[in-house]
């Protein structure tokens, strides 16, 4: 015979409510309580039906995930780590990819509001004021972008482009191309400010060029474009246009870095193993991941509570590809 809910309740002696509340909103139960009640129901193998679970609570037990290329390995460590933390508080997540257009992206979150507790929206390219209705409808928590009014997870990226810039700046390069990403990415405007906070700082002579695709085929198509520059380094917008422009280089016979230095973005697990290894901005991919999940489950227990915007730090990794100016 299957256990039930009311074995785990007679055995912990608490209430058959009680139990529920341990399982699905354990904020609601005190901590030794808690424990009893989880440790049993692990020991008697017990686990609650989601679709009684939802008629006791009002809820699925579910959160969506919306993001914008999971043809990106950055976005797929997203995923990872947020599943994993939905699934150690004890949730499902909904995934949706809007191949970078913004209406898709909208309709993913109206259509996911209406299955899922609530919705986590990662580096949208929606406007804010788009954002904002779409947060009036469904709990809503974002991941590398801030607007008002809604809590959300976000890396330094204008830290890390300081960091690449005088990085380059020390080892002696003065004329410099930034290969900008998307033009509405939120990520790419912080890029941005943290170029011109740098430029003033170092007096080094910047060239934006872009928007490109942040993808291996926008790097290579941005390379020749970057050489045309007379630069003697670039930095790229992610680490897949990075690898982009490196492969065009080996194409031209251009020595990286002897003849050119080149850094990325988000330390992929393909910047360790390129050759030569590349110099990017390492990207707390799995710390964001944790938080906002953290974020949205704090909101769903408790709708009032404080906005977060809470930052992450980045970091420089440097590696093969940046090296002093060619003589």
């Amino acid at each position: 015979m299957p256990v039930t809910i009311r074995d785990v309740a007679r055995e912990a002696k608490v209430s058959v409510a009680t139990v529920s509340r341990a399982l699905s909103s354990p904020h609601q139960v005190n901590q030794v309580t808690r424990e009893r009640v989880l440790a049993i129901a692990d020991r008697f193998g017990y686990r609650p039906s989601p679709a009684a679970r939802s008629l006791i609570t009002g809820k699925t037990g579910n959160i969506g995930l919306v993001m914008p290329d999971l043809a990106n390995p950055f976005f797929t460590g997203v995923l990872k780590n947020v599943q994993a933390r939905a699934h150690q508080s004890g949730y499902g997540v909904f995934i949706g990819d809007s191949d970078e257009d913004p209406a898709v992206e909208e309709e993913l979150v109206r259509s996911m509001a209406k299955q899922v507790d609530g919705v986590l929206l990662c580096s949208p390219g929606i406007k804010d004021s788009q954002i904002t209705a779409l947060a009036a409808n469904t709990t809503l928590v974002l991941l590398n972008r801030r607007v008002r009014g809604i809590s959300a997870a976000l890396m330094d990226s204008a830290g890390g482009m300081r960091q690449s810039i005088e990085h380059l700046s020390a080892l002696g390069h003065r004329r410099i191309a930034f290969l900008s990403g998307p033009r509405n990415s939120w990520s790419n405007k912080q890029r941005l400010r943290g170029l011109r906070a740098a430029v003033e700082q170092t007096g080094v002579e910047v060239h934006t060029l872009g928007p490109f695709a942040p993808r291996y085929s926008g790097g290579v198509q941005a390379a020749d474009l970057a050489l045309a520059e007379n630069v003697t380094a670039i930095i790229a917008y992610n680490d897949i246009m990075a690898l982009g422009v490196l492969a065009r280089m080996h194409e031209r016979d251009i020595d990286v870095p002897n003849e050119l230095s080149l850094t990325g973005f988000d330390d992929l697990v393909y910047a360790a193993v390129s050759a030569p290894t590349l110099t990017t901005v390492a990207m707390p991919v799995d710390a964001a991941g944790r938080l906002a999940v953290d974020l949205l489950l704090s909101r769903l227990a408790d709708p009032g509570s404080p906005v977060v915007h809470q930052e992450l730090p980045t970091r420089l990794i440097v590696r093969g590809t940046t090296g002093p100016p060619p003589k």
